[in-house]
């Protein structure tokens, strides 16, 4: 077993010392021991089969369109478009 020494802002020691007592943990060490190994277990999700031909291609095609100056898109075009896409996906995945 390994022991190393971590310096942290007076701000971020205090938040940290709360969650670990929150969470019942025995002192600060055992928090972030678990925090760390947590990081380091967790599988990322893999969203590549998300990336089929179609839809790379759609990206391509917006990509070109943008660099070449046929389409910009506004901040609030963006946000908008999120918006209502995540409108959608929740109303698809109730609860």
């Amino acid at each position: 077993m390994q022991q190393i020494q971590l310096q942290l802002s007076d701000q971020i020691y205090d938040l940290a010392q709360r969650r670990a007592t929150e969470a019942g943990f025995a002192n600060l060490d055992e928090y972030i021991v678990d925090v760390v190994m947590e990081d380091l277990i967790a599988e990322p999700e893999n969203l590549d089969h998300r990336f089929s031909p179609i839809v790379l291609a759609h990206l391509k095609s917006i990509h070109a369109d943008i660099q070449t100056g046929t389409k910009t898109y506004t901040e609030m075009e963006v946000d908008e478009f999120l918006r209502e896409k995540a409108n959608k996906w929740r109303e698809s995945h109730p609860g």
